[in-house]
């Protein structure tokens, strides 16, 4: 038993550098090596691309990764940011669905670094039968995704469970699931790794069961949770599912902070992320890889089929949610600052940078007290940005992406260099005024 506190314990002085477990720990560096590919569930939100960087949530990587690139990457990752906090595994599938992958993976990186902290994302599936293997890579985090606290609820978000090679739908299939996960979340515990549970909080399917959610991770011996907002994804069964709004979600989670410590920063990282919360860098890492949008017609500056048609259109103006002008990198309400580019006939021109206050600041501007300080620094940012036709952010919330449109102003979703996402943006909205 002293053993186990006492590892539980090196494992919680470890949390201190870890982004993803340490609110204060935004200026530590951490890296996602996507060589999960596989998963064993199908969740009725989830959708995994890995062909392209053109969405930011989790499920989604530029490309796979072997055990042996995860290591060049992990390497490259290193000579760039000066060293790694923590490297991770976040899929695109399940870490555990081909775990012989994670050990290899782990296995590299540690005889190349001593230092760095490991931790790994599951759905929890196969934790029972993996948590001893996990302790013995040194793993000291572990985040598991924990939607519903019964298999009433889990049948809603669920569609099948492959287990021990059967698949199991509805009840069936959520209750194996369940009852892994909390016996795997109790195993964790035993060996003295601290544990994360994610939950997504779905509007009108498992919102009102959450705090139950977070009691029983808790007594099966989870250290914090996650409360996370759904991202609706195109092509799934919950794409019509609404985003819930940051008050609901600040409100939840201050519902369950008395019973466990609950995060408040989360980005909701890609499964290839690389570098700070702040100062992600996986861009540079997959440049040039992934799917190439550029045409040599268009880096003429020529008209192409389904464009401009050859026909001389306006220029368009767009903001672009940007930490150094290079990527589209950042959230709509996490930007300090816009770029500023003019779209015309298929050429792209930067035109300024341009300051704003942030729209969201964390959990002290997100609750219904801080109404009158967001709406002053919104009226702020529509100020900067009312001479736009659209703005490019990864992502945006329901109630600025409403008040943008209400102001005649586009916006587009997208993880891109910026110039390829002008580009691109730019032709599809030359394209629609040409055909209107």
């Amino acid at each position: 038993m002293q053993d186990i506190q006492t590892r539980k314990n090196a494992n919680l002085l470890k949390s201190l550098t870890h982004p993803c477990f340490n609110d204060c720990g935004g200026k530590n560096t951490r890296i996602h090596l996507p060589v999960a590919p596989s998963c064993n569930i199908q969740c009725n939100y989830c959708l995994r691309k890995y062909e392209c960087v053109n969405e930011s949530r989790p499920g989604v990587t530029a490309q796979l990764l072997t055990p042996e690139d995860a290591l060049e990457r992990f390497l490259e990752a290193r000579k760039r940011l000066g060293k790694i906090d923590v490297a991770g595994i976040a899929g695109p599938g399940d870490a555990l669905a081909e775990f012989d992958r994670v050990r290899r993976t782990f296995t590299l990186i540690r005889k190349a670094d001593g230092g760095a902290a490991f931790c790994l994302s599951t759905n929890g599936l196969l934790l029972p039968r993996y948590a001893a293997d996990i302790a013995a890579l040194g793993v000291s985090h572990v985040t598991v995704t924990v939607n519903a606290a019964s298999p009433r609820e889990g049948r809603r978000i669920y569609r099948y469970v492959r287990y021990e090679g059967k698949n199991y739908a509805g009840a069936e299939g959520a209750g194996i699931l369940l009852e892994n996960q909390y016996e795997g979340i109790s195993r964790l515990r035993d060996l003295g790794i601290v544990t994360k549970v994610n939950i997504v909080m779905l509007k009108g399917v498992n919102d009102a069961v959450i705090p139950g959610i977070v009691a029983k991770v808790k007594e099966a011996g989870a250290d914090m949770t996650n409360i996370m907002q759904l991202i609706p994804v195109p092509g799934t069964i919950f794409e019509h599912i609404p985003m819930v709004s940051n008050a609901e979600l600040t409100e939840t989670r201050k519902q369950c902070e008395s019973l466990l410590p609950q995060m408040y920063h989360c980005r909701q990282c890609r499964a290839d992320a690389a570098g700070t919360l702040d100062e992600d860098i996986s861009f540079q890492l997959t440049a040039g890889e992934g799917c190439d949008k550029t045409s040599l017609l268009e880096e003429e500056g020529l008209a192409v089929a389904g464009g401009d048609s050859g026909r001389e259109t306006p220029p368009l103006f767009f903001a672009a949610a940007s930490k150094n002008g290079i990527a589209v990198d950042q959230h709509f309400g996490h930007a300090s600052a816009f770029y500023i580019y003019q779209y015309k006939n298929g050429k792209v021109e930067f035109i300024e940078k341009r300051d704003v206050s942030r729209y969201c600041r964390g959990r002290e501007n997100c609750g219904r007290n801080a109404a009158e300080w967001r709406e002053d620094d919104f009226r702020g940012i529509l100020e900067t940005l009312g001479d736009c036709d659209g703005v490019i952010a990864m992502r945006i919330g329901e109630v600025p992406r409403r008040r943008l449109a209400e102001q005649d102003i586009r916006f587009f979703m997208t993880y891109d260099y910026v110039t390829d996402a002008v580009k691109e943006f730019g032709k599809t909205f030359a394209g629609e005024m040409i055909h209107a």
